[in-house]
């Protein structure tokens, strides 16, 4: 996992949906940056899409950047291609943009291990969380009280404290979900 204090990792990739170029640098007004890595076919990701539009519209306007990466190899997971990925961000009502990572190195660079996998940068854009959105599954059914909410929970327990000029809970959980789809040979060591 990234260590926590790590500057945000630099990229420059093509929106999917928009086909505009975005940075890194196009967050540098933004307090805080949440930077997600998702696909399009992970039944973790279908089950935190309504989320993912709640915390967009949460946050909009408050000084939090908000963008998706999707890094799965395209050949061998033609549902994760730009294409189909523009269509289920389309259909799910995303807002933020959702970039290609053709090359998989943001991923890398990134330590992507999952999707969804979830990382936010403070104001002078290092490191202070990486982990799960909440501890709600697909597997587990109904939610109980206290656990298994659907709700961004953690996430937003850590973006509260970054807008708050608040520490961030070092406390974190990692993120669960479908492990990114590397080309081969292209596997992280």
């Amino acid at each position: 996992m990234l260590a926590l204090g790590t500057a945000a990792p630099g990229f420059s990739l093509p929106d999917i949906t928009s086909g505009k170029t975005v940075s890194l640098a196009d967050f540098q007004d933004h307090k805080a940056l949440v930077v997600i890595f998702l696909c399009a076919h992970c039944p973790y990701v279908v089950h935190v899409r309504s989320e993912l539009v709640r915390l967009a519209y949460d946050y909009s306007g408050k000084g939090v950047g908000i963008v998706a990466i999707t890094s799965n190899d395209a050949v061998q997971y033609p549902q994760d291609a730009p294409e189909p990925t523009a269509r289920m961000a389309s259909e799910a009502g995303f807002t933020f943009p959702v970039l290609y990572d053709e090359s998989q190195a943001i991923a890398k660079a990134y330590t992507a291990a999952c999707t969804p996998d979830f990382f936010l940068f403070g104001p002078d854009r290092t490191l202070v969380y990486r982990g799960q959105l909440d501890d709600s599954r697909p597997s587990r059914g109904e939610a109980r009280p206290g656990r298994g909410t659907l709700d961004g929970r953690d996430l937003r327990e850590a973006i509260e404290a970054v807008l708050a000029d608040s520490p961030v809970n070092p406390d974190q959980k990692a993120s669960i979900g479908c492990s990114i789809k590397w080309k081969p040979g292209n596997e992280p060591v």
